[in-house]
């Protein structure tokens, strides 16, 4: 069936997705196997697969693995339970692992994979379902909504056209399109230095280095965690922080020193830098996650800094609660008054506890200019690495950012 929308005829669906990251992706995942019609649209040619997310926490795979992706997943990346802290002032190395939850929970490691290979996974299986579709090349110039459903229009190769559904998820990242046009605020700020994210290939076998490994410095900070297993050295997703003031374009040619007053000379001359991205952090919410029949989830709704890995963390649990709940409203199971429930326990899952803490690692690990404030800081992570009861105490902090299913009352 289509309608009339400004001259145009606007095709239908149930559901409309904007943004083909794995946000994005996997609420369509979760729509499509409900039998929800659902298309996704995404102004890039194809998956993106510049350097961003690449560590998913352990209390995410369990919703991995309710909507079957998480075999392929795995089997695309790897799984891992060490933690490492090396203090540069001092060559204190603390390490503990995600052993302690071994007993306590059904996935007790955590998942390394790249943010685009996990797409990969996710779109692979969304391919599967006919009542589901992926538009490359549809960039979203306009959203419109009345009683009944929501109209976006979206800017092609062959020009403008209009599609029309009852709902619309914005998944389109922290500059969202989506949710300018309904009018909501991007509240907080904006930090003062720029994020560099690398991939890079050097020798796996560096004494005293974890999987995921924070190097805590105020100069040569960094989050250094292993991605995959291919060629004779491993990728490796190297992080660190310079002053935004520096031309972005140029990040590449100022590495190499971060690297030599990290590793040495030697590894960082034999280091391969596969990709680079810089960008600005932000701690920001979305004024609300809701508006009208158009909500927001992942980066649309809320963005971090990625310190501890908190940003797709969140945009998981969005997706794993929201995409549920939006096909018993479509199905007729339930009534819409649940999105403002998850608008509103997402927003404070957000704004009470994930931000908080991605801004205390954020000044932990990058901001330690203080000996006597460094020390007590680390001292909760060294009585984790000799107390197995309370490591699995803080480490289930991340399950405290989930929303339990909304259907389940």
């Amino acid at each position: 069936m289509a309608s009339r929308a400004g001259g145009q005829v606007a095709e239908e669906q149930q559901a409309i997705i904007a943004g083909a990251g794995p946000t994005g992706l996997l609420n369509a995942l979760g729509l499509a196997q409900q039998g929800v019609v659902v298309t996704v649209v995404e102004r890039a040619s194809a998956l993106q697969n510049s350097p961003r997310a690449m560590v998913y926490h352990w209390a995410t795979l369990d919703g991995l693995a309710r909507l079957g992706v998480l075999d392929d997943a795995v089997r695309a990346g790897f799984l891992k339970q060490d933690y490492a802290y090396r203090v540069r002032r001092t060559g204190e190395i603390i390490e503990y692992g995600l052993n302690a939850l071994e007993g306590k929970v059904q996935h007790p490691y955590n998942l390394h994979l790249g943010q685009g290979a996990l797409a990969h996974v996710m779109l692979r299986h969304l391919e599967t379902f006919e009542n589901a579709r992926v538009l490359w090349d549809h960039e979203v110039t306009a959203v419109s909504q009345d009683r009944e459903g929501v109209e976006v229009t979206v800017r092609t190769k062959s020009g403008d056209k209009v599609l029309r559904a009852q709902w619309l998820v914005g998944a389109d990242g922290a500059g969202s399109k989506v949710r300018g046009e309904v009018g909501l605020r991007f509240e907080g700020m904006t930090w003062p230095e720029r994020f560099v994210a690398t991939n890079v290939r050097f020798p796996d076998d560096r004494p005293g280095w974890a999987q995921s490994t924070f190097y805590v410095d105020d100069v040569y900070g960094a989050i250094i965690a292993k991605i995959d297993e291919s060629g004779e050295h491993g990728l490796w997703r190297y992080t660190y922080m310079e002053d935004d003031a520096l031309p972005a374009e140029s990040a590449a040619e100022r590495l190499p020193k971060f690297l030599s007053n990290v590793f040495g000379e030697d590894i960082a001359q034999g280091t391969e830098l596969v990709a680079i991205s810089p960008y600005r952090m932000h701690q920001r919410s979305a004024s609300s996650y809701r508006a009208g029949r158009v909500l927001l989830a992942g980066d649309a709704a809320h963005a971090t800094n990625p310190t501890g890995g908190l940003g797709l963390t969140m945009g998981l649990f969005d997706s794993y609660v929201l995409n549920e709940a939006l096909g018993a409203v479509i199905q007729g199971r339930v009534d819409e008054d649940i999105l403002d429930v998850y608008a509103d326990l997402r927003r404070r899952a957000f704004l009470e506890k994930a931000s908080p803490r991605a801004s205390a690692n954020k000044q932990l690990l990058f901001h330690s200019s203080d000996p006597v404030k460094l020390g007590q800081d680390l001292e909760v992570f060294r009585w984790m690495s000799r107390d197995r009861e309370f490591a699995a105490e803080r480490l289930y902090f991340t399950k405290t950012l989930e929303t339990p299913s909304l259907l389940a009352a």
